[in-house]
C-alpha cells in the first residue's frame, strides 16, 4: 500500500511538474499580436536620400564632456539601406567615417566598415565585434542597423501591455533573442521597448547588458515630423549600475533633410578615405 502511494505521489508530482513546464513555456512564447506591432514598426516610413547634421556628446561618470560633430547620409538601395557618417570634430576624430549596409534579407549579416585616418586604415566590423562600443558612445555597432524580427520572440510586458509617458500611450513589448548567437552579436540579453501607438515609433527602451549587472536607458525626448516623417532629433542613451550612471551619449540632429540627391556611389569604402 506504502509503495503504490509512493508511485502514485510520484506521479502526481511528475504531473505537476509538467503542467509548470507547459506554463513556462507559453509564458515565453511569441506572442502574434506583440509581433505584429513590430512588423509595423519594421514597415514604418523612415524617409530617403536624408542629409543631417548631428552632434554626439559623451557624459561619463564625473560630468566630464565631449562633444563630437558629424554629418550623416542615408540611402534606401532598394530594400536595404545605406547609411554614411563621417566625423567633423574635434580634431582627434576629424576625418573619421563609418559605413553601414542594412540589408533587408535577414540572412545575409550587415556590412560595417570604420575609416580610421590616424592609421589610415579601413577596418571592417567583424559580427563577432558588433556588440563593441561605437566610437566610445554608449551606442554599440549592432545598435547602427536594424534588428532583425526573425531573431526575437516578441510579447507583451507582464506588468501591463500600455504603458503611458506624459500624455503618450506606449505599447510595452519584451524583445527576447531566439540564441546566443544573437546575445553575443547584439550585446544584450533582452530588451523592453516602449512603441508609441500613434506613430509606431519607438521612444523608449531597457536594454539588458550583456554579462554585466548594467542597464541601458534610452529616451527620445525630441521627437519632430519633417516631410510627413518622424524623425527623433534628441536622443539620450544612458548606462546604469543600479541607480549610479556610468556613462551617457545626447544625440541631436539638426538640419534634417529627404529627398536630396545622393548618389549610390557615395555609400563606398573608396568615399569613406576620401572624405567630404
Amino acid at each position: 500500500m506504502k509503495k503504490q502511494k509512493l508511485n502514485h505521489l510520484s506521479r502526481q508530482g511528475l504531473s505537476i511538474l509538467i503542467l509548470l513546464l507547459l506554463a513556462t513555456s507559453q509564458a515565453l512564447a511569441d506572442d502574434p499580436e506583440a509581433r505584429k506591432i513590430m512588423e509595423q514598426v519594421d514597415a514604418r516610413d523612415t524617409g530617403d536620400n536624408r542629409i543631417a547634421q548631428m552632434q554626439m556628446t559623451l557624459t561619463d561618470r564625473n560630468g566630464g564632456q565631449r562633444v563630437r560633430k558629424i554629418k550623416a547620409f542615408t540611402k534606401d538601395k532598394g530594400p536595404d539601406t545605406m547609411s554614411l557618417m563621417f566625423f567633423l570634430s574635434p580634431a582627434d576624430v576629424n576625418k573619421t567615417a563609418f559605413l553601414n549596409i542594412d540589408y533587408d534579407d535577414p540572412e545575409h549579416d550587415d556590412d560595417q566598415w570604420l575609416y580610421l585616418p590616424a592609421l589610415r586604415k579601413t577596418k571592417r566590423i567583424a559580427t563577432k565585434d558588433k556588440s563593441g562600443s561605437f566610437m566610445g558612445s554608449d551606442l554599440n555597432y549592432s545598435d547602427m542597423s536594424d534588428r532583425e524580427l526573425t531573431d526575437f520572440d516578441y510579447r507583451f510586458y507582464e506588468k501591463g501591455r500600455e504603458k503611458v509617458f506624459g500624455d503618450v500611450k506606449t505599447w510595452a513589448i519584451w524583445a527576447i533573442p531566439k540564441s546566443d548567437k544573437v546575445i553575443k552579436e547584439t550585446g544584450y540579453d533582452k530588451e523592453l521597448l516602449f512603441i508609441r501607438q500613434d506613430n509606431d515609433v519607438v521612444i523608449r527602451s531597457i536594454s539588458w547588458v550583456e554579462n554585466s549587472p548594467d542597464l541601458k536607458y534610452m529616451v527620445i525626448s525630441k521627437l519632430d515630423k519633417i516631410d510627413g516623417i518622424w524623425v527623433a532629433t534628441n536622443m539620450q542613451i544612458t548606462r546604469k549600475k543600479g541607480k549610479r550612471i556610468i556613462h551617457k551619449t545626447d544625440l541631436t540632429l539638426d538640419k534634417v533633410k529627404f529627398n536630396q540627391n545622393l548618389d549610390q556611389e557615395m555609400f563606398s569604402v573608396r568615399q569613406m578615405e576620401k572624405g567630404l
